[in-house]
């Protein structure tokens, strides 16, 4: 029974933290997101249903994540926590071919608006001190981030 915690400690450490990104010492938020692009080139492939049940399926696993690595951590929003990242770049991206021209613009943009917090990212963040609102702010974020996208993409035709 103690081998069964322990496996399922190491497996929420490594989906929260993005197979490891989480663990670099600089900037691990965005070397987290890192994980996004591999994602975004598989799932660009799908149909737009599929795309949003995978996406779907991937942010119930992250609220799961990200809440048990907080606990383990005991820090809600620990900096090792990069799944939320992943599920944030992957909405500034949803629906776009995949090109490393969308690839990297969708990573800045979301890196800057996840940075920037507008609200109601910020509320996500200050006030939701649990697995979901670690998530949410991002989701947000990525919001934020394929409008921009989407505009950009627009005026390079």
């Amino acid at each position: 029974m103690r081998n069964e915690g322990v496996n399922k400690q190491k497996l929420v450490l490594l989906l929260s933290s993005n197979a490891g990104l989480g663990y670099f010492p600089w900037a691990p938020g965005t070397i987290g997101t890192l994980a996004g692009i591999p994602a975004f080139w598989l799932l660009a492939r799908l149909s737009v249903p599929l795309y949003l049940l995978s996406w779907t399926v991937l942010l119930v696993l992250a609220f799961w994540a990200a809440a048990e690595a907080g606990r383990i951590y005991g820090v809600v929003d620990d900096g090792r926590i990069v799944i939320d990242e992943l599920v944030g770049y992957l909405v500034t991206v949803a629906f776009v071919p995949f090109s490393w021209t969308t690839a990297l613009l969708g990573f800045v943009f979301f890196r800057f608006f996840d940075i920037v917090k507008l609200w109601p990212a910020s509320w996500f963040d200050r006030r939701m001190k649990n697995g979901v609102g670690v998530v949410l702010d991002d989701v947000v974020a990525g919001i934020y981030g394929a409008v921009a996208l989407h505009l950009c993409l627009a005026f390079l035709g």
